[in-house]
């Protein structure tokens, strides 16, 4: 058994996310580690799964002050800890990576999305003004990440760009950890009535195209929409759509309630609009879906299409029309013996390649280089 101590940092994500708790974290505990996870809920510290979880408090106010004060009094909480190796999670905590570094510290950056590239897609910002942050992005990401021991990216797109940065680059893909999904039960699959969405619900993952879907479904059964909301008017403006009678809301869903939703959907829809930001990602959700037996009606992005046509676990649409989203879907609904075995194939190819337990293994491989 290691003894070796890991902290992990986030100033913006939730205490128990699935790439950072879930998996990373969960993952060097069981290995050995003693592994704390810094974060900044206003929720209070706690011990859960072997992972020391240390509150810094709320965030307050708006992204300066974030950036700013709960950047800071991460920082102090880290150097507190006395680690072996920082693992940072987000873009804001680079500037704590370099200090650390300067420290004598081993610290790695986790680029869970390509920064740059995020920019030009934020809606609130006029294409003149992000070009410009995305550049200044650019330029702040390649001067740190130059001068820390190892970036983790979550993409080969993401490592095959920081692989000109830094030498010590390697891609840990965001695919499930099979024993969550593995058994959920498919041999009522020929009764299922209803497809799902899991994940958060925006404007650019499709969510209206998917409810005017749903008017022109004709699934006996609902779709089963488990995720929040994280744009307040996009609500307003779905709820008021007339495929929405056809939507069940869930709102979000703990990993438990998950597995029932996948084990009562006939499909699985991750049709996300093809900006830059989601042409080279590879969605955790489309190989959720996969993992749990159900066929994915997904995105006609090229990266996406080549696995599902070669998986043949699906079918690929153009995600801005409604149309070809419930086309997929009634032939799936008509055809269920055939979705089954769409379902079947993409298990098969979560269970060989894409899953959680190949990407452990090169992270523990990382820290023991490291180390």
């Amino acid at each position: 058994m290691l003894n070796n101590k890991v902290v992990h940092l986030t100033s913006a994500h939730p205490r128990f996310d699935t790439r950072i708790f879930v998996k990373m974290c969960t993952s060097l505990y069981s290995a050995g580690y003693d592994v704390s996870l810094v974060v900044a809920d206003g929720k209070g510290s706690e011990l859960k799964n072997g992972v020391a979880i240390i509150d810094v408090g709320a965030k307050r106010g708006g992204r300066f002050n974030r950036m700013t004060q709960t950047v800071l009094k991460v920082y102090k909480t880290a150097l507190k800890l006395d680690a072996d190796i920082y693992h940072m999670h987000d873009p804001e905590l680079l500037l704590v990576a370099l200090l650390l570094k300067r420290k004598g510290k081993k610290v790695i950056f986790d680029a869970h999305e390509d920064l740059p590239i995020q920019i030009l897609s934020k809606p609130y910002l006029s294409s003149r003004v992000a070009k410009v942050i995305s550049k200044i992005a650019e330029i702040y990401e390649r001067f740190l990440c130059k001068r820390i021991d190892a970036v983790i990216a979550a993409t080969p797109f993401i490592r095959d760009k920081f692989l000109k940065i830094n030498s010590t680059t390697v891609d840990i893909n965001n695919f499930p950890k099979v024993e969550e999904f593995i058994n959920i039960e498919t041999a009522n699959f020929t009764q299922r009535e209803s497809c799902c969405y899991i994940g958060g619900i925006t404007k650019v993952r499709g969510i209206y195209e998917i409810v005017d879907a749903m008017d022109l479904s004709r699934a006996r059964g609902d779709l089963l929409l488990a995720g929040n909301f994280l744009e307040k008017q996009v609500r307003s403006d779905v709820v008021g759509l007339s495929g929405w009678k056809k939507v069940d809301d869930l709102g979000w869903l703990n990993r438990e309630d998950i597995q029932s939703v996948l084990g009562r959907s006939f499909a699985g829809l991750v049709t996300l609009h093809p900006i830059e930001n989601y042409k080279d990602a590879l969605p955790v959700k489309m190989f959720e879906y996969m993992a749990s037996g159900i066929p994915v009606i997904a995105s006609n992005i090229t990266l996406w299409e080549e696995i599902v046509v070669s998986e043949d676990c699906g079918i690929c649409v153009n995600p801005y029309s409604s149309k070809e989203i419930s086309d997929a879907m009634n032939y799936l609904a008509s055809n269920l013996e055939v979705a089954k075995a769409m379902g079947a194939r993409g298990r098969e190819a979560v269970l060989k390649k894409y899953n959680w337990h190949v990407e452990e293994e090169k992270l523990f491989q990382l820290y023991s280089k490291l180390i």
